[in-house]
């Protein structure tokens, strides 16, 4: 019988939690490359990789040797402490939010009294912590084009920097609807809100649990992050600090071999957990029809919703042009940023009058 008092126990099992929840995490991450190169191949009438194992299934473990054995080149004039810690502190931020996440109900083990909740660790301000993480990546991206002593690369940094810092007011700003709503700042309680709002019987529950969730009391808020949190996350079309047409590859031209792919995994891992931060904010994250009978079901609802908007991303890079860097600035500064902030009137003032009373 576990005794969940005893520290030892507790530690690990909160280690065994990280260690699934990463490996998890950086699997999906890999596929999610794989899944991307073959939808866009797909879009644009191409094959995509197709030979390593069937269907190309073991493509990623491929370019993971690729990336190990290739030579790794650092420039003589570079800063080099500073150079081999920038993609240390992106890859970090980004993978350091997955713990806070509530990828399902609590969960009892059958024959036991034993129950836990789905989420490697639970606190009051767990959205505070997300925001203050993900925002120290932009530090990784910055040295690493200061570092390289390159102009290019020294070019993408800072516009890459200057678009993170732009885009982050706004993706902030649209989050203060959802807590005005819900009074919380616990990811885990902003979810638990979102189960049965509307007060359904049973059976209807089943069928319009869906309407309980933030997405339908912020639709503009849901917007503003989906477009800010694009741009956060340096994706088509606001992929500006990597304008291959224009600065080679932004910040990390002057990388190879394992650094780039730290970078490379840090956008990745960036867009899963901008991903499961909508699903959990405004989709309801774990809730939906079924998972009041059968909660391992709630696993299912939150992966699909992260999948929904994985695959977004690839479609709009499919699909869409990319920015000038000029439109970019603007669209932040003068249309983002003022409907972030009167999205927040609008929310508190039906606050005030206790329209979001349930």
């Amino acid at each position: 019988m576990l005794n969940l008092d005893n520290p030892l126990v507790f530690a690990g099992i909160k280690f065994l939690g990280i260690f699934v929840a990463f490996n998890a995490v950086l699997m999906i991450v890999a596929y999610t490359v794989l899944a991307e190169r073959r939808v866009l191949a797909f879009i644009q009438g191409r094959v995509g990789p197709n030979r390593v194992g069937y269907g190309g299934v073991l493509q990623p473990f491929a370019d993971l040797l690729k990336f190990i054995f290739k030579e790794e080149i650092v420039p003589d004039k570079s800063t080099k402490f500073i150079y081999i810690l920038a993609p240390i502190i992106a890859i970090t931020s980004a993978l350091m939010t997955i713990v806070v996440y509530p990828f399902g109900p609590r969960v009892v083990i059958p024959f036991t009294d034993i129950s836990f909740e789905m989420v490697v660790t639970r606190f009051d301000v767990a959205l505070l912590y997300v925001l203050a993480v993900t925002s120290v990546g932009v530090y990784g991206i910055t040295l690493a084009g200061w570092s390289s002593n390159s102009k290019y690369s020294l070019m993408g940094g800072l516009r890459s920097a200057a678009q993170l810092i732009s885009y982050e007011l706004s993706l902030g700003l649209s989050l203060v609807g959802v807590i005005l709503i819900s009074g919380s700042l616990d990811l885990a309680t902003i979810v638990e809100q979102q189960g049965n709002r509307w007060g359904f019987g049973d059976g209807l529950n089943i069928i319009l649990q869906p309407l309980s969730w933030n997405i339908f009391l912020q639709p503009l808020g849901f917007l503003i992050y989906l477009i800010s949190a694009i741009a956060e996350t340096n994706r088509v079309p606001f992929d500006l600090p990597e304008a291959e047409t224009e600065l080679v590859a932004g910040f990390h031209t002057e990388y190879s071999a394992l650094k780039f792919a730290l970078f490379f995994m840090a956008e990745y891992v960036n867009m899963f957990t901008v991903s499961m931060l909508a699903a959990t904010l405004f989709l309801g994250g774990w809730q939906g029809p079924g998972v009041a009978q059968l909660p391992i079901l709630g696993v299912f609802w939150f992966l699909g919703k992260v999948i929904f908007f994985l695959f977004f991303y690839i479609w709009l890079r499919g699909t869409l042009p990319r920015f000038r860097f000029d439109q970019l600035m603007n669209f932040g500064w003068k249309f983002l940023l003022p409907v972030a902030i009167l999205n927040i009137i609008l929310t508190a003032t039906l606050a005030f009058f206790g329209v979001f009373q349930f």
